[in-house]
């Protein structure tokens, strides 16, 4: 059934729990359904008595996976989610969080996919579950299984995850040159998204202005060409001469998009204008609020409740480039701006790779 408020679904739940039986609370955006979502359903489905969905509306969906998303309506998901027997009931929300829905609606159970864990799920979500004595499990991810391989499989239709004749030849997949200045975490979750089929691309080049930086030992380990550009005498900034290396070197390794992962310094042209629309970079405030460095400090000692993380192209200002992506992060009142910190990075590391798909399927070819 289709539940139009959360008065409704809490009524369900009471008749479920009246009768002894337990609902099962879940969510997502589900704008292409594939066998991952089939199966997570049905497991979810499996652990009560009847399984009820939030389903992100249009307007959050694109808040969240940016605004090429979603890919169907929340009326047509509506639809396609109620005609799985696994679900019994559908509720639309538009708010970031299913917080309050969670705290109206009760459910016996929680249950999210394998891409989370009990200590990545959103704070006041668990804190709400927590509240209402709800069971909370996560459930096996399903490897290739995602709405991000979906989309690039019907992107590169050719490429190694696709089903096609052995004699044919496969489309090149998007290159990616990555510019790094520190440890490569966000590059080593690159690397992880690239293997498990989520991002249809390859990594073609690493560039680094720190000869030392861990980035370009990641890179070693990995087979994929890398290399320090010296930056010049000043501790900040780019030179020209490193500016002009290194976009020569991105096109020389045929690079489709140059993604900043940890990277210190401004770009510049002749970088901007040889890569126009094709830098990406990860923020850690939500822009534009925070720019500049250590975003989550200035968030922290600002009093803020709510942080997080932008994705956003590159141009020439500090992080003023059109938004991509967010992801929301409650400053809990047990924060540090460590603690804080720690949970942004959580929050970038689930969505960068996927902002980063999401723009290369919308990217035209160069």
């Amino acid at each position: 059934m289709f539940v139009h408020n959360s008065a409704d679904a809490a009524a369900f739940r009471d008749s479920l729990h009246t009768a002894g039986k337990r609902l099962v609370f879940t969510s997502g955006c589900f704008d292409v359904l594939h066998a991952g979502h089939v199966r997570y359903l049905a497991q979810a489905r499996a652990l009560g008595d009847a399984l009820i969905v939030a389903l992100n509306s249009d307007s959050s969906v694109s808040a969240l996976k940016g605004p090429s998303r979603p890919v169907n309506s929340e009326a047509d998901r509506a639809e396609i989610l109620l005609g799985l027997k696994s679900v019994d009931a559908v509720i639309v929300f538009g708010e970031p969080r299913t917080t309050e829905l969670i705290r109206q609606i009760r459910p016996h159970l929680f249950a999210k996919g394998g891409d989370y864990t009990p200590e990545t799920l959103d704070a006041q979500e668990r804190h709400a579950l927590e509240q209402i004595g709800a069971e909370i499990h996560i459930l096996p991810a399903v490897p290739g299984r995602s709405t991000t391989a979906t989309l690039g499989r019907l992107a590169y239709p050719e490429s190694p995850e696709a089903t096609a004749p052995a004699a044919a030849k496969p489309v090149r997949r998007p290159r990616l040159g990555v510019l790094g200045s520190g440890e490569g975490t966000n590059f080593g979750v690159i690397l992880k998204a690239i293997e498990a089929g989520t991002l249809n691309a390859e990594v073609a080049l690493v560039l680094s202005d720190n000869f030392h930086a861990p980035i370009l030992d990641r890179a070693k380990v990995k087979g994929i060409p890398s290399t320090w550009v010296d930056p010049g005498e000043h501790p900040n900034r780019f030179s020209l001469k490193a500016q002009q290396e290194a976009s020569r070197r991105f096109q020389e390794a045929d690079c489709d998009l140059i993604v900043c992962a940890g990277f210190m310094r401004r770009l510049k042209d002749p970088v901007l204008t040889d890569f126009a629309g094709r830098i990406v970079n990860v923020h850690p405030s939500l822009l534009p609020a925070f720019p500049g460095r250590s975003a989550w400090v200035q968030a922290f000692e600002a009093g803020v409740e709510e942080a997080g993380c932008t994705v956003h192209l590159i141009d020439a200002g500090i992080d003023t480039g059109p938004i991509l992506a967010q992801s929301r992060v409650p400053v809990l009142p047990t924060d540090t701006a460590d603690t804080l910190r720690q949970r942004i990075q959580a929050a970038e590391y689930q969505l960068f790779p996927a902002a980063i798909q999401d723009l290369l399927l919308r990217l035209p070819p160069r």
